[in-house]
């Protein structure tokens, strides 16, 4: 593995990790060598941050399952920022929130993919969505409310699911759409996050760096989905995982193994003493 941040160095680490696909599964299992690794990281000093696109009410269950209580943790593609902390009724505190005016991009989607599932997140609540989404996909409490009504207002991220399209077929469409006043990335399946222009995991990890006084050079980050490109190109060590697109991993600084192979525990272990 090519070498990169290392324990020995002076000053903790700032080590940045996405959820799905790097530490669960895509059926969300997580292997005990997962805890392990993140526990000795941890225990060493080091600062680990949960990175993802979920929405903060859907990382709290992950982070308790790490072991991880009070730590920061970069949500909703980086439009929400929180310092996890159990000693709040909802077990966090809101440190960042960046929100934009959704309605343009919605009613081009609208038009261009009448048969989608639209969503938008509600913070630390769940999710006023258009229509059912297929069960489990999303966390927290649903509202189905008229296409119309998801701008009345402005929102962190916006989720459009087409389940009868494929990957490939959605990431076509969406690619002639000139989506130029969002930040968007196409995942796994017909599933596609919207955020607030120049808004990403990357943004909001430099301000969790500067807060954490962590070196730029002390950073380490590893993702497996297309929203995880910032990330990685800001993070001083990007890895990606073995199952990542060429895309992800022409900008890794290294490719780890996969999330069946548990990855992203050999790139934490080479954190340790």
């Amino acid at each position: 593995m090519t070498p990169g941040p290392a324990a020995s160095d002076d000053g903790p680490l700032l080590v940045a990790l996405d959820i799905d696909g790097t530490l669960i599964t895509y059926d969300e299992v997580m292997s005990d060598d997962v805890r392990d690794a993140v526990a000795a990281v941890r225990a060493a000093g080091h600062h680990v941050v949960l990175s993802t696109g979920r929405s903060v009410i859907a990382v709290t269950p992950i982070a308790a399952e790490l072991g991880i209580d009070e730590a920061w943790a970069v949500t909703s593609n980086g439009a929400v920022t929180v310092r996890l902390d159990p000693r709040e009724p909802q077990g966090f505190v809101v440190d960042d929130v960046v929100t934009f005016d959704p309605g343009p991009v919605l009613r081009v989607l609208g038009e261009k993919l009448p048969d989608a599932r639209y969503a938008v997140e509600e913070i630390g609540v769940g999710f006023r969505i258009s229509s059912p989404f297929p069960e489990g996909e999303l966390g927290g409490e649903h509202e189905v409310v008229p296409f119309h009504e998801l701008w009345d207002r402005e929102v962190t991220r916006v989720v459009v699911r087409s389940p009868e399209r494929t990957s490939d077929d959605f990431h076509e469409v969406v690619s002639h759409l000139g989506l130029s006043d969002v930040t968007y990335a196409v995942g796994w399946s017909a599933w596609m996050d919207l955020a607030p222009l120049g808004v990403s995991k990357a943004t909001a990890l430099e301000r969790v760096r500067r807060a954490l006084h962590v070196q730029p050079h002390r950073t380490v980050a590893v993702g497996d989905g297309n929203n995880d490109l910032e990330m990685l190109e800001w993070a001083a060590r990007g890895v990606a995982m073995g199952h990542a697109s060429s895309a992800l991993k022409a900008v890794a600084d290294e490719v780890t193994g996969t999330i069946e192979e548990d990855g992203a525990v050999a790139v934490l272990r080479s954190l340790l003493p």
